[in-house]
């Protein structure tokens, strides 16, 4: 993202399959961040848990439903960005 945003170095977006599964996955993420004392900038989300968007500064993490995640698209709005899968770095 770096070379096409100038906020954000990296975006990682998931989904969950219904709100309740969203707000756990945003749970987890701010408890594991304390943990390991990795800072959260801003955090901002809907009402409905639809979409959660955690700003670690460098580091965009996109939390949606799968509604919401298929409605905002981003993977098509950011097409242009390189993209680095998980299971690659992870596995």
């Amino acid at each position: 993202m770096r070379k096409l945003n100038l906020i954000w170095d990296y975006f990682i977006i998931c989904s969950g399959e219904v709100a309740l599964q969203v707000e756990a996955i945003y749970e987890e993420v701010v408890k594991k961040a304390k943990e390991e004392a990795i800072e959260i900038h801003h955090v901002e989300w809907d009402k409905e848990f639809k979409w959660v968007l955690v700003d670690f500064f460098d580091v965009a993490l996109h939390i949606f439903s799968e509604d919401a995640r298929s409605f905002y698209d981003l993977e098509h709005l950011w097409k242009e960005a390189k993209k680095i899968s998980l299971k690659k770095i992870l596995y």
